[in-house]
C-alpha cells in the first residue's frame, strides 16, 4: 500500500455512493498504514523527509494530490451561479405566464391579433431581476471572501528545513512537516513523528470532549490484528486529525491526508453547501411561506371572480397569475443579499470582519453579550505585582520557581507566564534558596536546569506541573494553578523555611489571605514544589499529591478605560453583559463593580454543575458574573439563554471559549485569537473592544431595519392592490389593469426599492434588538394594505364616472367598440399612475414612525429612484411603449383628482402609523 497507489485506484471525482464507500475504505486503509509504517519508510512514500517537503516538490503534490480544502469549500461554476440567480418560485411564475401570452398571443392568434409584447415584456422582468440578484450575489461574495482573507488561518509548515513558516492552510500539501502547539486547530490528518504532552480534542470527529493524548509512537500493524478488535483510526495515538484541537503540548508530523480525504472532509463531504439556519433564515423562510399562502389562496378567487364577469378566461388566468406575483416581493432575494454584503463592507470600515454574511443580522439581533474577562474587558496587560510567601511576605524563591514552571512548559505562553519570566528576568539580582541551586539569576536557572516532563494545564484541573532536572540527576515537580486546586494536591505548606503538615488551621489562613489579594481585584495563584517526584519522565496526574505549598502570585489585570462606557453603550442598545470567565469569583466581581456591571449575584463552575436545567434557566436571568467555568459549563450557560429565548452573542479568544461560540447565535472572536476560536467565531473583530461590537450592532440593526422595511411596505402595498383588484374586477365590466400593465407596475416599484440597502435609518430603530417576526409582518399587511384599497376605489369611481367618460365621450354603456377601447385605455393608464403614486409614497410613510421629509429623511438614492419611477409612470402613458400595453392618455382633469388621492391617503396612512405604533409598540 502507497499512497500513490490509493490514488491512482481511486477516482476522486466519483459521486457515487459505492464509490464513495470504496474510496472511505481505502483512504482509513491508507490512514491505518500510515500509522504503522516507520518513518523512514513514510517519508520515503511521501518523497519528504524530517526537515519537510522540498521546495520544488510542493507545486507536484499539491498537483498530483489536490488541495487541502473540504467539499463546503467548492465553488460552483460561473454558469450554475448564474443559473441559481434565476431559480425562486416566483421567476417560474413569470415563466409560466409568459409561455401563456405566447401561447394565446401568437402561436394561436392570427393576423393583427399576434402580440408579443406581453412575453416580451415578462422576459425583461425576468432578466432585470435575475442579472440584478446575480449581480449582488457576486459583489457580496467577492467582498465577503476579502474580508476573510484577513483573517485567513495559517499553521506552522517546516520544507527545507527552514525551521517553519505560517502558511496558509489551503496551501499545505501532502508530504510537508507540520508543527503543532496548544490552540492550533490540526489542517490536516498528520502522523505524528515527534510529541511533547500532545493532548488534542476530537469532538468534531468523535463528539467526545475529553482530550486526549497524541503521541509519536508506533501502531501495532492492523495486518496481524483480527477486524473486529483493531482500534478506530480515532483512537490511534500517533495520528492527528483534520479539525481536531490542540489543548496543550506540541508536536511535529507529516501530512498524510488533505481536504476531502481526510477523516474530517469525508465526514462532512455528504454536506457541501448546506449551512446552519439563523433566526435571519428562518424568518425570510417564514414571510415567504405565508406569501406563497396568501397566493395561493388569491389566485383561484381572482381568476372566478374575473372569468364569471368578463368571460375572457385565458385573459383571466393570465391576469390571476399576475395578481398572485404581485403580492410577492420579488425582489427579496437580490435586496437581502445586498443589504447583507453592504453591512460587511460598512463593518470592515468599523475593523469588523464578516465570516458568515447572515451574521450581520444575527448580531444586530442579539439582547445578551455573553464575554470573557481577560483582554475583553480588561487591559490584556497582565503584570506580576507580588511573589509572596504563606505568610504574605514577598519571596524570591516563590518567583524562581514559578520561573521553571512557565519557562520549562511546552505550550504556547500565556500573559501570565509571560508575566513570570519578565519579572525574573528583571530580578535577576535576588538571592535563590539552594532547594533551586545557587544561582542568582533567571538566565542561569534556566541553563542549569532541563525540561523532563510536564502535565500540561487543562480546563478541569485548573493547573499546570513541571518536572525539570539538573546535571547531577536531581528533579523536581514544580506546580502552578488556582490557589483552590494547587491546596488540592497539598499536604504540606512550607513556612518560614520549615516544612509543616497542612492542618485545617493553615488551610483556612491560606485560603483567607489569597481572598485578600482577590479582593483587591488580583488574581491568585498558588505555587508548589515536589523533590525527586516518582513519575519523572512519566508524569501522570496520580504523581500531582503529598505537595509542599511555598506561596502565592498575585496579578492585576486593571479594567479598559473604554469599558464600562461601552457596558453603558451596550445597555442603551438593549443588549445586557454577562461575564462568563475561568478566572475566580472575587477577581470577576471586583472588574465587573469597576466597569458598572452589577456584581451582586455571582456563580461558580461548581454551582452550575450542581443545578438541573430548571434552576439554571433560573439563576442565568438574574446573575451576571459566572466564574471558574470550564468550557462545558460556558457552553451550558450560553445554550440555556438561548433556550429562554434571548438571542446570544459570545465573545471569546480562546481554546476554552470555542463551545459557547458554537452554542451562540453568533460567535464573535479577534484576529489575535488562536485558531480554533476564530474557526468557530462568525464575526472577527480587529480591535479587542467592546466599543468596536457597539458599532456592529448598530450596523447589524440597520441592516435588518432596511431588509424588514422593504418587506412590511411592499407586501402591504401590494395586498392593497389586490383587495382593490377583487373589487375592480366584481364591479367593472373591464380588468383595471392588463396582466403585463400589472407587471410592469411591479417592476418599476421594485427598481425604485434596489436603493433601500443605502437608505438612512433613525437611531430609535436600532436602540433596540430586533429579530424577524413573521406574525409582525402580516399584522403590518393587514393593518395598511386596505388604506391603499380605499383610495384605489374613490380612483376607481372618478375615473369610472367623470374621467373616462369626458375622454370617450360619453357613459360605458353607450360607447362603440372604439370608444370602449378609449374608455379602458385611458381607466388602466389612471390607475397604474395612481398605484405608483402611492407605493412610492407609502415608502416615505412607512420607513420612519417621524413625519417624512422632515422628521426623517430617506436617502438621497431613494428619493431619486422613487422620483424617477413616478416620472416613467406619468410619462408612459404617452409613449410608443404606452400604446403598445393599450394605455391612452391621460386628461387635465386627471391630475387634481390624483392630487387628491395621494394628499387623503397620505393622511390616513399617517393616522393608522401612529395608531400601529401605539398597538405593536415600534413600527418595523
Amino acid at each position: 500500500m502507497t499512497m500513490r497507489n490509493l490514488f491512482v485506484r481511486v477516482d476522486k471525482n466519483s459521486q457515487s455512493p459505492a464509490r464513495r464507500g470504496n474510496q472511505a475504505a481505502g483512504q482509513q486503509q491508507w490512514l491505518r498504514h500510515a500509522a504503522t509504517a516507520t518513518m523512514p519508510e513514510l517519508f520515503r512514500e511521501l518523497n519528504s523527509s524530517e526537515e519537510g517537503l522540498a521546495a520544488e516538490r510542493v507545486d507536484a503534490a499539491r498537483e498530483f494530490y489536490g488541495a487541502n480544502a473540504v467539499a463546503q469549500a467548492t465553488k460552483r461554476p460561473l454558469p450554475l451561479r448564474l443559473l441559481a440567480a434565476f431559480a425562486d418560485p416566483f421567476t417560474y411564475i413569470l415563466v409560466f405566464i409568459a409561455a401563456v401570452s405566447v401561447l394565446t398571443d401568437w402561436i394561436f392568434a392570427t393576423g393583427a391579433d399576434r402580440d408579443l409584447s406581453t412575453p416580451l415584456i415578462i422576459g425583461t422582468m425576468v432578466l432585470v431581476s435575475g442579472v440584478l440578484r446575480f449581480i449582488q450575489d457576486e459583489k457580496s461574495t467577492v467582498a465577503a471572501e476579502a474580508l476573510a482573507e484577513m483573517v485567513e488561518s495559517c499553521a506552522e509548515v517546516e520544507r527545507d528545513g527552514d525551521g517553519g513558516n505560517e502558511t496558509p492552510i489551503d496551501e499545505i500539501v501532502i508530504g510537508d512537516v507540520v508543527h503543532l502547539s496548544s490552540g492550533d486547530v490540526v489542517p490536516a490528518d498528520l502522523r505524528i513523528f515527534s510529541a511533547r504532552d500532545l493532548f488534542v480534542s476530537q469532538a468534531s470527529l468523535t463528539g467526545e470532549s475529553e482530550p486526549v493524548e497524541k503521541r509519536a509512537s508506533l501502531a501495532a500493524d492492523a495486518s496481524a490484528t483480527a477486524a473486529a478488535s483493531a482500534p478506530a483510526l480515532t483512537d490511534l495515538e500517533s495520528l492527528a486529525f483534520m479539525g481536531s484541537t490542540v489543548i496543550s503540548g506540541n508536536a511535529r508530523g507529516i501530512v498524510v491526508a488533505t481536504g476531502a480525504r481526510t477523516m474530517f472532509g469525508e465526514a462532512t463531504g455528504t454536506l457541501a453547501g448546506r449551512k446552519r439556519e439563523t433566526s435571519f433564515d428562518a424568518g425570510i423562510k417564514s414571510t415567504s411561506r405565508l406569501l406563497m399562502r396568501l397566493m395561493l389562496a388569491m389566485l383561484p378567487v381572482v381568476f372566478v371572480v374575473s372569468g364569471a364577469t368578463k368571460g375572457d378566461w385565458v385573459s383571466a388566468l393570465l391576469f390571476s397569475l399576475s395578481v398572485a406575483v404581485g403580492l410577492t416581493p420579488e425582489m427579496l432575494p437580490m435586496l437581502v443579499t445586498t443589504c447583507l454584503g453592504k453591512g460587511a463592507v460598512d463593518l470592515s470600515r468599523h475593523h469588523v470582519i464578516v465570516k458568515r454574511l447572515d451574521a450581520i443580522q444575527d448580531l444586530g439581533a442579539i439582547d445578551v453579550l455573553c464575554t470573557d474577562k481577560t483582554g475583553t474587558l480588561t487591559e490584556d496587560r497582565i503584570v506580576l505585582e507580588r511573589h509572596l510567601d504563606v505568610n504574605g511576605r514577598e519571596d524570591a524563591r516563590v518567583l524562581r520557581y514559578a520561573f521553571l514552571n512557565s519557562y520549562f512548559s511546552t505550550g504556547v505562553k500565556n500573559l501570565i507566564d509571560n508575566a513570570i519570566v519578565e519579572r525574573a528576568l528583571a530580578e535577576g539580582t535576588d538571592e535563590v534558596n539552594a532547594t533551586v541551586g545557587s544561582t542568582t539569576t533567571a538566565e542561569e536557572l534556566a541553563e542549569r536546569y532541563h525540561g523532563i516532563d510536564e502535565l500540561p494545564f487543562d480546563f478541569e484541573r485548573r493547573r499546570l506541573s513541571v518536572v525539570v532536572g539538573d546535571a547531577a540527576g536531581h528533579t523536581r515537580m514544580v506546580t502552578k494553578g488556582a490557589l483552590e486546586e494547587v491546596l488540592a494536591v497539598c499536604s504540606s505548606v512550607e513556612v518560614d523555611g520549615q516544612v509543616l503538615p497542612l492542618t485545617d488551621e493553615l488551610r483556612t489562613q491560606v485560603v483567607r489571605r489569597g481572598e485578600a489579594l482577590a479582593d483587591e481585584g488580583m488574581r491568585v495563584l498558588g505555587v508548589a514544589r515536589k523533590n525527586e517526584p516518582a513519575g519523572a519522565a512519566t508524569l501522570t496526574v496520580a504523581d500531582e499529591r503529598n505537595m509542599v505549598l511555598i506561596g502565592y502570585l498575585a496579578f492585576l489585570d486593571p479594567p479598559k478605560e473604554s469599558s464600562a462606557a461601552a457596558i453603558r453603550a451596550l445597555a442603551a442598545h438593549g443588549v445586557a453583559t454577562k461575564v462568563l470567565t475561568g478566572d475566580s469569583p472575587r477577581v470577576a466581581a471586583h472588574v465587573c463593580r469597576a466597569i458598572g456591571i452589577d456584581a451582586e449575584h455571582v456563580l461558580t463552575g461548581v454551582d452550575v454543575e450542581a443545578m438541573n436545567d430548571g434552576e439554571l434557566a433560573d439563576a442565568v436571568q438574574r446573575t451576571n458574573i459566572f466564574a471558574k467555568l470550564s468550557p462545558a459549563q460556558k457552553a451550558r450557560v450560553v445554550r440555556t439563554l438561548r433556550g429562554l429565548g434571548h438571542a446570544v452573542a459570545y465573545m471569546g479568544d480562546g481554546v476554552n471559549d470555542a463551545a459557547a461560540m458554537r452554542e451562540s447565535d453568533c460567535g464573535i472572536s479577534v484576529d489575535s485569537a488562536v485558531d480554533v476560536a476564530r474557526e468557530a467565531a462568525d464575526i472577527i473583530l480587529l480591535e479587542k473592544d467592546l466599543m468596536v461590537l457597539e458599532r456592529g450592532i448598530e450596523c447589524g440593526r440597520r441592516t435588518y431595519a432596511n431588509v424588514i422595511k422593504y418587506v412590511k411596505m411592499t407586501v402591504s402595498s401590494n395586498f392593497g392592490n389586490i383587495a382593490s383588484v377583487l373589487v375592480a374586477a366584481a364591479l367593472l365590466p373591464f380588468l383595471p389593469m392588463t396582466a403585463v400593465q400589472l407587471l410592469l407596475l411591479n417592476l418599476i416599484y421594485d427598481l425604485t426599492c434596489t436603493a433601500i440597502p443605502w437608505d438612512n435609518v433613525d437611531e430609535d430603530a436600532i436602540r433596540t434588538p430586533r429579530r424577524w417576526d413573521t406574525a409582525s409582518v402580516r399584522r403590518f399587511m393587514v393593518a395598511f394594505g386596505p388604506l391603499s384599497s380605499v383610495f384605489d376605489i374613490l380612483t376607481f369611481a372618478a375615473l369610472f364616472f367623470f374621467v373616462c367618460p369626458a375622454v370617450a365621450g360619453g357613459a360605458w354603456g353607450t360607447l362603440d367598440a372604439a370608444g370602449q377601447a378609449l374608455f379602458v385605455g385611458t381607466f388602466q393608464a389612471g390607475w397604474f399612475v395612481e398605484s405608483m403614486w402611492t407605493q412610492t409614497l407609502v415608502v416615505h410613510l412607512i420607513r420612519t414612525e417621524k413625519v417624512p421629509f422632515v422628521g426623517s429623511r430617506a436617502s438621497l438614492p431613494l428619493c431619486a429612484l422613487g422620483a424617477t419611477g413616478i416620472a416613467v409612470a406619468c410619462v408612459l402613458p404617452v409613449t410608443p411603449l404606452g400604446a403598445a400595453l393599450d394605455f391612452c392618455a391621460l386628461p387635465a382633469t386627471f391630475w387634481p383628482i390624483l392630487a387628491t388621492m395621494v394628499a387623503g391617503y397620505a393622511a390616513l396612512a399617517m393616522l393608522a402609523k401612529r395608531r400601529y405604533v401605539r398597538r405593536n409598540g415600534s413600527l418595523l
